[in-house]
């Protein structure tokens, strides 16, 4: 058996290898468990239990029990309780990104960077908790009034993923927990442990036992999200991931018409115009494709650059990429770390443009000096939109650069995508940021920076 590589805490109670159930941190219904590893090394970080189905039931019948307690207290008195929270994640800001750069391997910056999301989704729903508002609103009858009154759905399962283990695990449950909801998060197997920080810091805050419950598993993933989809005590299911498994999961919802939120796949255009500010959108551009080394939901991943300005941006965009400083994201001066699920889909994406004609503007390459799951930060020129980096969502550190002549063109080629989750646009004219914005298929659009995401967003 490996040995564990330690992670250095102040506080070591908030790393916990067991999965949390009706207020009880247990080791499962078997003796098998399953290893998680920290990407950058590869050194053992700790195990947690393979969930079984009996777990999950467990899990399930605890958060239906505890559900009307819960819902019982006030939006106030829940809203207290998640602000302790917020306050616990804020304090303990250093640990918890040190948890998330073990696991996941992002740059200490980037680690804690989520780790302040995560708290401001606390926040942000506990100010909400005490504002669930219904109405009272005419009748055609004069003699009769209608009162709307909004009640929790009930027990929610919640799935997150990998590459914000906390904050997507946050977002959902402070949510849930603010309506009145009660919780089961089936926690990445990547990524465990982060989950379970999260439901030390809601214990301490004060919810109670069964309210939150965390199962974890890897190669029982697939067998669990059957049971939350088919259970007919869940009442809702939250899933963030690829839209393959979403629509599996919608599938498997149909048979309780369970309601769904589901953020599934990206493949965000990112359109620079001629008349846009240059080093806002390549500071922007920065951020956007590059942050967490490629992998996020939102990230940039086709780069549409006008024919006038497109050679300036490259250049100005190669020669600001080539600053990074990869390696083990627990090294402060490290700006990116190494891909958490390895990299041959990048290498693929590289390889099938540069067969086509895109040239490499940067990079191109793996670090095996670094460690297996290491990549150059990587800019591809004259690409086109039939190569797989354009067709697919890469999740990794390749800016792919086309070029356009018109807004027609270009919003056209923009569309021509089966996934609309985000996009950008690069413009200082006014008229057409809000012409662009309003004819770009994508639920997000930010103009002029990289930073779309927000507790107060929807």
């Amino acid at each position: 058996m490996a040995a564990t590589h330690t992670i250095a805490l102040e506080d070591r109670s908030l790393f916990v290898e067991a999965a949390y159930i009706g207020g009880k941190w247990i080791s499962a219904n078997c003796d098998t468990q399953f290893e998680v590893s920290n990407p950058a090394h590869g050194g053992l970080l700790g195990r947690c239990p393979e969930c079984t189905a009996g777990d999950l039931q467990d899990a399930i019948q605890a958060a239906h029990d505890a559900a009307w307690a819960w819902k019982s207290l006030s939006g106030r008195q829940r809203s207290r309780i998640l602000r302790k929270a917020y306050d616990i994640v804020v304090e303990n800001k250093v640990d918890l990104g040190r948890i998330i750069t073990a696991e996941n391997g992002k740059s200490a910056a980037d680690a804690e960077g989520e780790v302040m999301m995560a708290a401001t989704y606390l926040e942000w729903f506990s100010e909400e908790a005490a504002r669930v508002y219904g109405d009272v609103v005419p009748h055609s009858n004069p003699d009769l009034s209608l009162r709307i009154h909004k009640e929790p759905i009930g027990v929610c399962g919640l799935i997150t993923p990998w590459n914000f283990p906390l904050a997507m695990g946050a977002r959902k449950v402070a949510a849930a927990l603010a309506a009145g909801c009660t919780v089961i998060l089936k926690s990445d197997g990547v990524t465990p442990f982060s989950s379970n920080a999260l439901a030390v810091i809601l214990e301490r805050a004060g919810v109670f036992p069964g309210v939150f419950n965390v199962v974890t598993a890897l190669e029982n993933t697939s067998k669990l999200g059957l049971i939350l989809c088919e259970s007919s005590k869940v009442k809702k299911l939250s899933f963030t991931g690829s839209t393959r498994v979403g629509k599996l999961l919608m599938k498997q919802c149909s048979g309780t018409l369970k309601k769904l939120s589901l953020e599934l796949g990206g493949n965000a255009a990112f359109i620079v115009f001629d008349d846009a500010n240059l080093e806002v959108a390549v500071a922007s551009a920065l951020i956007s494709k590059f942050k967490v080394t490629g992998q996020t939901c939102v990230c940039a991943n086709r780069f549409y650059v006008q024919d006038s300005i497109y050679e300036s941006f490259s250049k100005r965009l190669a020669e600001e990429a080539s600053k990074a400083l990869i390696g083990d994201g627990s090294d402060p001066a490290v700006t990116h770390g190494p891909l958490t699920m390895g990299t041959s889909k990048v290498k693929t994406h590289i390889t099938d443009a540069t067969k086509r004609g895109a040239r490499v503007l940067l990079g191109g390459s793996t670090l095996p000096s670094h460690g297996k799951n290491f990549h150059e930060l990587t800019v591809l020129g004259d690409v086109t939109d039939d190569m797989l980096v354009m067709q697919e969502e890469t999740f990794g550190p390749i800016a792919a650069l086309a070029r356009f002549t018109s807004e027609d063109e270009v919003i056209r080629r923009a569309n021509d995508c089966e996934v609309g989750l985000a996009s950008y646009v690069m413009t200082q004219d006014l008229a057409r940021s809000h012409r662009v914005s309003q004819r770009l298929e994508t639920g997000m659009v930010a103009i002029n920076t990289a930073v779309i995401s927000d507790s107060s967003s929807p």
